[in-house]
């Protein structure tokens, strides 16, 4: 039994998750108090800390050489700056009445309680594994953390068949998806969307299909996973769906990630409606003073439609926890919310998005108007002007942008961040045609693609022909 909490002369803080969210908000609270006033432990079930789970899917496919290069702090790092870091040790059970969490060590199975003043809860999300005959047998792999990445890697070695097949075309299975191709695997991936990337809407979304088809990928939408077959030695042969089976001897789970709160929902702590926890702007739980929580495990609020989303990105995991550590640590932080803006790639072809998509804002109740237009990165006469293609949408009549998707060449994904601000600063369409945006041939168009595109909205919102 752990040191009660009236025998300490310090506060401790308990950090659940050893990860960006977690890990930040304990550096940030270090920063701001001492080993003598605030006490720092924190459980991390598995066995890396700080990593990068985004550059995963560029470490199996060879861009990146060394899983250590994703590793921005080590445990030994964190325990030099008076971080009692305990590795290989899951959170079993918050006793919130109590103030004190249980703890088992994986390797011996020792079991513990500690006591907290204040509880961070960063316990990031899970890869979705469907309800199906054969999910998980040998072979099947979920991509969320270092050590998801080290079994798949594992299983590629093992492995004498070249065949792959992705289930799901989100950022996650694209990327995974250009990965095997890298690693010479014949890749299909079964996407139950009418077009990869259901973060965009389906016109752009075809854009991405047409590049994944350019490196060798079969893509294969519209279809729903019915059961993983397997073979007589149990490992995974073929993915099947109600039409067809299609030959694998790995099979990687792209599917998205759900919120891993089963300990908030046992311990009874709000819940959003996709499962993640609910905090006020402080990053605190909802109608607890003394507990925190952030990173892949919450909702946040959408600025652009006003609702809560899941969204499950380093950004905002790290954002999170400087937030957390800040308020923990006696200062003052808050986290506004989020406006859903995500980059990704797959060969050359970059793809961006901010704010909402349409069926997004149909769900608001919002009146839009849509504009698309088809520009360069450079000016045309400059040597690699690149086509891009940006969709805008704005809010009718009022002309409020409501969001963005750009699908191009090189330069094309960061001008996202244009719109991004300007979604955060509720700017009208009308608005952002007169940004001073930079420009010289080597980098723009006079006008740069997302004016063309603001100026076009225009039109629309003030009923004309677009």
């Amino acid at each position: 039994m752990s040191m009660s909490r009236a025998s300490r002369s310090q506060e401790r803080l308990v950090v659940v998750g050893g990860d960006a969210a977690g890990m930040s908000a304990a550096s940030q609270a270090r920063r701001l108090k001492g080993p003598d006033e605030l006490e720092i432990v924190a459980f991390e079930r598995g066995h890396f800390t700080s990593y990068s789970a985004c550059g995963i899917p560029y470490w199996v496919g060879g861009d990146v050489e060394d899983r250590d290069q994703l590793i921005a702090r080590s445990p030994e790092e964190h325990r030099a700056r008076g971080i009692d870091l305990r590795m290989r040790t899951e959170v079993t059970e918050l006793d919130v009445a109590g103030g004190r969490v249980r703890s088992r060590e994986l390797e011996s199975g020792a079991e513990a309680w500690t006591s907290y003043d204040k509880l961070v809860l960063a316990t990031g999300a899970h890869p979705m594994r469907p309800s199906l005959p054969g999910i998980d047998a040998p072979g099947v792999h979920g991509v969320q953390t270092l050590d998801d990445g080290q079994a798949l890697l594992d299983t590629l070695a093992r492995t004498a068949g070249r065949r792959a097949v992705v289930i799901g075309a989100g950022y996650i299975g694209v990327e995974m998806a250009e990965a095997l191709i890298n690693r010479g695997y014949e890749v299909t991936v079964v996407n139950r969307g009418q077009e990869p990337m259901s973060t965009l809407d389906p016109d752009m979304g075809r854009l991405v299909h047409e590049a994944m088809e350019g490196l060798g990928i079969t893509m294969v939408n519209d279809a729903e996973v019915s059961k993983i077959l397997t073979g007589e030695d149990g490992r995974v042969r073929a993915v099947a769906t109600e039409d067809a089976e299609y030959p694998a001897d790995v099979v990687v789970l792209g599917i998205g990630v759900r919120p891993e709160t089963a300990l908030a929902e046992a311990a009874g702590l709000p819940l959003g409606d996709h499962k993640g926890l609910l905090t006020d702007l402080a990053m605190r739980v909802r109608g607890y003073e003394n507990i925190w929580a952030g990173g892949d495990c919450v909702e946040v609020l959408d600025l652009v439609s006003g609702s809560e989303r899941h969204i499950a990105l380093g950004t905002h995991a790290n954002k999170h926890g400087q937030v957390i550590g800040a308020n923990v640590g006696g200062g003052y932080a808050t986290f506004p919310g989020v406006v859903g803006t995500a980059v990704s790639k797959v060969c050359d072809l970059e793809i961006a998005r901010t704010g909402l998509r349409e069926k997004d804002a149909r769900r608001a109740g919002l009146r839009f108007e849509t504009v698309t237009i088809e520009s360069t990165s450079r000016a045309g006469y400059y040597p690699g002007a690149d086509p891009m293609k940006v969709k805008m949408l704005a809010e009718r009549r009022t002309g409020r942008l409501l969001g963005v998707q750009i699908v191009g060449r090189e330069g094309a994904a960061k001008r996202v961040d244009i719109a991004a601000v300007a979604l955060t600063a509720c700017m009208t369409v009308e608005q952002m045609t007169t940004l001073d945006l930079g420009y010289a041939p080597p980098f723009s168009p006079v006008w740069d693609p997302i004016l063309v595109a603001a100026r076009k909205a225009v039109i629309a919102v003030r009923g004309g022909t677009a």
